[in-house]
């Protein structure tokens, strides 16, 4: 994306969200949540109510309100109020990408699946309970990084932060 002293380049912006939408769509998130989620990320406003994501992205209010709904269930985006007003806006969560899978245990759970898997297949020393095992062991070792990893990032977060500011 080109961007010159400060301006954003809206066409490049919009190349983005498509490609963002699609890219997230080949790993299995639906087209139009990501095409939301996309818009989401790349608003400097501090959220977008479902009409102005209908306007940016030119879909109905029924597909965002689909794609919101998905987005909020799934932890990446959440709705609040708008002050003064009856409307919603809904904003991407900023720690969404590392946080979320954490927060909900996912790779706990996703290692007691396989460690169901391994004593349905009898044990660790066949092929399959192998395969099992060894999925089941990465999950928690990945788990168990995470905590150690996430700390590293908020550092390197803030930091970062703190350039971008001496920079403004």
């Amino acid at each position: 994306m080109t961007r010159t002293e400060g301006r954003r380049d809206e066409e490049a912006v919009r190349r983005f969200v498509e490609q963002f939408a699609l890219t997230f769509s080949d790993l299995g998130v639906p087209r139009m949540p990501a095409r939301v989620l996309a818009a989401l990320m790349v608003t400097d406003e501090p959220g977008l109510t479902a009409g102005e994501i209908s306007e940016r992205l030119g879909v109905s209010l029924a597909a965002v309100s689909g794609a919101v709904r998905y987005l909020q269930h799934v932890g990446l985006a959440v709705r609040e109020p708008v002050p003064n007003s009856r409307r919603d806006r809904y904003r991407a969560l900023g720690d969404a990408w590392y946080a979320q899978g954490i927060r909900d245990g996912l790779y706990q759970k996703l290692a007691a699946m396989m460690h169901q898997g391994v004593l349905a297949v009898g044990d660790e020393t066949s092929p399959s309970g192998e395969r099992l095992a060894e999925m089941r062991d990465f999950l928690l070792f990945v788990e168990a990084e995470m905590g150690v990893l996430i700390e590293r990032w908020d550092k390197l977060r803030q930091a970062k932060r703190e350039q971008r500011a001496e920079q403004r």
